[in-house]
């Protein structure tokens, strides 16, 4: 395995399209939301680690969630659970974990990566992911892996290249930000487009370049703490200053200035599980098209649903089409599919009651 190698999940998101399952105490990551018998996170740490050395794989994350990291995967140390003090986006967190790596291994590549994707081809993946790190380790870089779209999704953001571009690995024109249906389908007629699934590539040496151009003023203020990281001076110095940075995505702070951004499409099925009606999209179905995890059920003229029990208890259904039904703790809930946006704004409710 090469040491060389180096990977940052991305695992302080709520979730809270998941909710009732999904909680600001207990997101979806850290969640078996397959029925698998692996969690979101567990499931990318182990496909994660068919290339990266499991000791050069960090995770970034909110503080409320460290306890949670390290019971879920036991071969990673606390020295590698970077804590968040602040919700800041991506941008702060990333630049915070290379300037940690960099000062580790000035050689590394790393993959920055979502803790709570699905993917069903790992080898694919695994394949995909080699060729980025091979080009980023000898060119000055910003990868990403765009997916392949299989419809015109408005949820997406989507990676636009040079249609003329024969070679496999492809340079972006441009970021293009979420779409309305007719756009959508504008883009995946031209055949160029692809969707942006947040997966990122590069070196070391050429991020922390990029954040140095791009973001001079955050750069600064987390290349004050470089003589910390890797210390126990670390956690002093974040938690003092890591509050102060700009609350912005990679994608505004870096990605969308640079010129020197390519693309590798991807071969592998993804998804961004964001919400219940992408996971029935991805899980077994009866002949009624209905979802079913950890629960016992007998459905009647009832279709198109994902049912969804934490306590495996008998669920009976009539009537219903296009439903997610998820019974969790003190909460049931009973939502039409078509308004699952919503669940959103019904977690602030929620907490009222």
């Amino acid at each position: 395995m090469n040491k060389n190698y180096y990977a940052i999940i991305m695992a302080g998101g709520v979730g809270s399209r998941f909710w009732p399952v999904s909680t600001e105490d207990f997101p979806k990551q850290f969640h078996d939301m397959l029925g698998s018998g692996s969690t979101l996170i567990q499931k990318t740490f182990s496909r994660l680690s068919n290339l990266v050395p499991p000791e050069n794989i960090l995770v970034l994350t909110n503080e409320r969630y460290n306890d949670l990291v390290l019971q879920q995967l036991p071969l990673i140390k606390q020295e590698q659970v970077l804590l968040e003090p602040a919700m800041r986006n991506t941008a702060p967190c990333i630049l915070y974990a290379s300037l940690k790596i960099k000062k580790q291994n000035p050689n590394a590549v790393m993959v920055v990566a979502p803790s709570d994707h699905w993917i069903e081809d790992e080898n694919a993946f695994a394949e995909n992911l080699k060729i980025c790190f091979d080009y980023c380790a000898t060119e000055d870089a910003l990868m990403t892996l765009g997916i392949q779209p299989t419809f015109p999704n408005t949820g997406f953001g989507y990676i636009e290249y040079d249609k003329l571009d024969t070679n496999a690995i492809k340079k972006v024109n441009q970021f293009r930000e979420k779409p309305n249906y007719e756009t959508a389908k504008q883009f995946l007629d031209s055949g160029n487009f692809l969707w942006n699934g947040g997966i990122f590539i590069w070196s070391v040496k050429t991020i922390t370049n990029s954040f140095e151009k791009f973001q001079p003023q955050m750069n600064a203020l987390f290349i004050k703490g470089y003589e910390s990281y890797n210390t126990n001076l670390e956690k002093q110095f974040i938690k003092d200053n890591y509050a102060l940075a700009e609350n912005i995505s990679i994608d505004y702070a870096v990605m969308e200035n640079a010129k020197n951004v390519f693309v590798l499409p991807a071969t592998f099925d993804w998804n961004d599980l964001g919400t219940w009606g992408s996971l029935h999209e991805k899980l077994d179905k009866d002949n009624n098209n209905n979802t079913v995890v950890n629960a016992t059920v007998i459905l009647e003229n009832a279709s198109n649903n994902i049912i969804r029990s934490e306590a495996k208890k008998l669920v009976i259904i009539d009537g219903l089409d296009d439903y997610i039904i998820v019974d969790n703790e003190n909460v049931l809930l009973i939502y039409p599919k078509s308004k699952e946006q919503d669940i959103k704004r019904i977690t602030g409710l929620a907490k009222d009651i």
